[in-house]
């Protein structure tokens, strides 16, 4: 697991940039132990191939930070008129979260 410890040496932060350690903190405690180790390896990544890596940490770590899927939503006559049916296709699920009115939902 990569503490922020870590992702601060990593990041050397510079002059004026060493003082974001406490909102760097903030941040990196924010994600899952999981988006936390991805945030490390593609930063290192970049580093060891000589790519651009925001020098303010803070930056550095929320530009670099994986995005979670979004989520597609349409409404059941929405959905109907893509495909002419209520079957689930190409990775659409029915939903009905409120028990009245269903739409389909794709991550």
């Amino acid at each position: 697991m990569k503490t922020i410890d870590d992702i601060w040496q990593l990041l050397n932060p510079q002059g004026e940039f060493k003082r974001r350690r406490g909102a760097c903190e903030r941040l990196w405690q924010g994600y899952s132990p999981a988006r936390q180790e991805a945030i490390f390896g593609i930063i290192e990544g970049k580093l060891r191939r000589g790519e651009f890596v925001n020098e303010n940490p803070y930056f550095a770590i929320e530009d670099n930070a994986p995005k979670p899927p979004r989520q597609q939503i349409l409404s059941y006559a929405e959905y109907y008129a893509r495909y002419g049916t209520t079957e689930e296709k190409d990775g659409w699920k029915m939903a009905n979260p409120t028990g009245q009115q269903v739409i389909y939902i794709k991550n």
